[in-house]
């Protein structure tokens, strides 16, 4: 029997239905808001995976073009590999319910949705959050839920809760929140560079509006929620946990010493190999017992330091960052280049330019068909931390970073008004303990600045951390990878001096509060503010002049009625501008032709080309016309690229002509003057006004 539970909610009824389709998954749901459908199925195998120390889960968002009623584009005529879009989507529901799954449950789980409508004004991204919730709540599968999603923008300085995408148009932020009863789980947004007050009141704002749907979920897990699984939860042989901190404890301790992280690594590789080989036995299941409990010492050493002796493992301070150097210019024939060096942390980015010829064209269901004239391409290669692996295409880890880094940058770039070219930007990790996705943005702004791009102000990012131990509390600036590791938070933060243009929060403990937030938010601008100083002694603005290997783009306006003119039969006039001067040409429906070359005299020669083809005939002006035509009452003459005029017989000579085959023949040329242009464009010309204008 269909059970199905509804709420107002901001203006519109959100509702959750169960065991009405997929009815032979763990759980299913079908979550409606407007006329934005997406079902969201849940399925965990029967039995745990044996040897893993990870929860193996998998979660797939999946956008299906017949939603919004339209056909995939391509040869197969059906979805291929995700979009961007779709994976960002996926790490988003991945993200928000991950720290939920209860430690010991290691059976591979799949959580998949779909959007099966889409009404392009209700986002169905946190749509997939609930219902990922409520599949898992109403299943058998172990969760510690419920949790919500919730949109939240700032339209003329109120908060929206659940903005539409014509709301988001006009709203200075763009948010997703994440929360449960215990406080707030994900975040993931952007801004105008929007003050941290604003974005500390609009999470908040976020998380007491997605309060009502946890109340919903609960009441539909009261109606036809299956009791759970069972499975062993993960716990400590108390000796043989003992045994192994007695012998690894020290061993690690001195490890940690090591400043270095691939010998500091090494060394903790060997004292695992040790204790393995002293406790680990020959049965899979003992192996892992003693692996976790390694684990366990490895986290409690790298934890124990920070509460009892206020000192990090490398000897920081809480508010502390690892050295930094800037250096910009670095490769010869790029547009910009900049290298950014924070501790054993390393980006090399690289700014391209190119034409409205190299815009990206994005579909999706929530904008439709649109195009992107700012890229940034993140690449973690596996030699960044010392490893070896196949070479492929991007991760969602690196979709994610790379997203993220674009969207702190977004905010600061010139419009394409301002500056009329597409970027990219590509981020090359060439060493990574500690977010380099920070490090992308910093490297990122300066590679920009050293190309030329008139940006607003410079963009800086920091990585924070948090532990919590005990009702101790402590947050930490610029974390390294094993604070990461063993932390509780993992909070991005990027912004100029004045306020915050990109976060990103994730959470391995149930839910923040907002002191723990404000303090970690105005920690991470004591960061940002420092780097950024430290990156304006290398560049402080951006450069006058681009490269000399950089396109130059002129912008010219012509009569959008002669852009026929311009591009000719089967644009063969437009070729032949282009294969003589070697420029790029685009021409907008307005009349704006860009013209671009990184040579001033072929765009120069090309403007002289597209105003010559479009050039139009001015009353009092002298040309000299070719006669295309002869007929009784006159000559046809051409005085300007296809622009034709009428040289009546009177007008031929100062003395009357009996006969314009008596002076004129087809191919002549003739001088003359623009008597007049009528009303429907008719051109008047005249000889004889030349003749009298030569005698005087």
């Amino acid at each position: 029997m269909i059970k199905r539970v509804e709420r107002e909610w901001a203006g519109r009824t959100l509702s959750i239905e169960t065991e009405k389709v997929a009815k032979q998954a763990d759980g299913a749901v079908l979550v409606q808001y407007g006329e934005t459908v997406v079902l969201v199925t849940a399925v965990a195998d029967r039995k745990p995976r044996e040897g893993l120390d990870f929860f193996p889960l998998l979660v797939s968002y999946i956008e299906m073009t017949y939603a919004a009623g339209q056909i995939p584009g391509g040869f197969f005529k059906r979805e291929g590999r995700p979009t961007n879009r779709e994976i960002l989507s996926s790490r988003l529901i991945d993200r928000s319910i991950r720290p939920l799954f209860p430690k010991g449950f290691l059976n591979e789980t799949q959580v998949i949705a779909t959007v099966l409508s889409a009404d392009r004004q209700n986002d169905p991204p946190f749509l997939g959050m609930i219902g990922a919730s409520a599949a898992l709540q109403t299943s058998d599968i172990p969760f510690m839920g419920p949790i919500a999603g919730i949109k939240v923008g700032r339209v003329g300085g109120d908060f929206v809760a659940n903005p539409t995408t014509d709301d988001l148009k006009r709203s200075d932020l763009d948010l997703i929140v994440a929360g449960n009863r215990e406080g707030v789980m994900m975040v993931e947004g952007s801004g105008r560079i929007v003050d941290e007050g604003v974005f500390l009141d609009a999470i908040f704002y976020g998380y007491e509006a997605l309060k009502p749907i946890l109340d919903i979920q609960d009441e539909l897990r009261e109606i036809c929620g299956r009791d759970k699984r069972t499975y062993v939860p993960l716990e400590d042989d108390g000796p043989l946990c003992e045994e192994i901190k007695s012998l690894a404890k020290p061993l690690l301790q001195d490890a940690f010493q090591i400043s270095h992280k691939i010998e500091r690594r090494d060394r903790i590789n060997e004292i695992f190999k040790e204790t393995m080989e002293r406790f680990g036995g020959s049965e899979e299941e003992f192996k892992s017992e003693v692996k976790r409990a390694f684990e366990d010492t490895e986290r409690e050493v790298v934890r124990k330091p920070i509460f009892k002796d206020k000192k990090r493992i490398d000897g920081r301070e809480f508010a502390d960052i690892r050295p930094i150097s800037c250096e910009v210019g670095l490769l010869p024939r790029t547009h910009g280049s900049a290298l950014f060096s924070r501790g054993e942390t390393q980006v090399l980015a690289i700014t391209t330019f190119g034409t409205s010829e190299d815009e990206q064209r994005v579909e999706s269901l929530a904008d439709g068909k649109t195009y992107k004239t700012f890229m940034l391409h993140y690449n973690f290669s596996p030699f960044c931390v010392g490893e070896v692996s196949f070479l492929r295409g991007p991760s969602r880890r690196e979709i994610g970073h790379g997203a993220l880094a674009e969207r702190a940058l977004l905010p600061v770039l010139p419009s394409t008004e301002e500056f009329p070219y597409t970027i990219r930007v590509v981020s090359e990790v060439l060493e990574s303990n500690g977010s380099s996705s920070m490090a992308t943005v910093c490297s990122g702004c300066l590679s920009l600045m050293d190309a030329g791009v008139p940006i607003k102000t410079s963009v800086a990012g920091i990585a924070m951390g948090l532990m919590m131990e005990d009702g101790q509390i402590a947050i930490l600036t610029d974390i390294a990878g094993e604070e990461d590791h063993h932390g509780d938070m993992d909070f991005k933060v990027a912004g100029t001096s004045e306020g915050i243009t990109a976060l990103q929060m994730d959470v391995k403990i149930p839910g923040l509060t907002r002191d723990i937030m404000e303090r970690a938010l105005h920690q991470a601008r004591e960061g940002r503010l420092y780097i950024l100083d430290v990156m304006s002694k290398t560049l402080d603005k951006s450069r006058k002049d681009l490269s000399k290997h950089a396109p130059r783009i002129v912008t010219i306006q012509i009569n959008p009625d002669r852009i026929k003119d311009v591009i000719g039969p089967l644009g063969k006039n437009v070729r032949s501008i282009v294969d003589k001067t070697g420029v790029k040409i685009n021409i907008e429906d307005s009349g704006i032709v860009k013209i671009a070359s990184p040579s001033a005299e072929a765009i120069e020669e090309a403007i002289a080309l597209v105003k010559g083809a479009t050039q139009e005939a001015e009353v009092g002006e002298i040309y000299t016309g070719k006669v295309k035509k002869i007929v009784d009452f006159g000559a046809f003459a051409e005085i300007l690229p296809r622009v034709e005029g009428l040289i009546h017989i009177s007008q031929l000579a100062e003395e009357r002509v009996r006969k314009v085959s008596d002076v004129l023949k087809v191919g002549d040329e003739i001088k003359v003057k623009v008597l007049e242009i009528d009303s429907n464009g008719k051109i008047r010309l005249s000889h004889r006004a030349v003749l009298a204008e030569e005698r005087k």
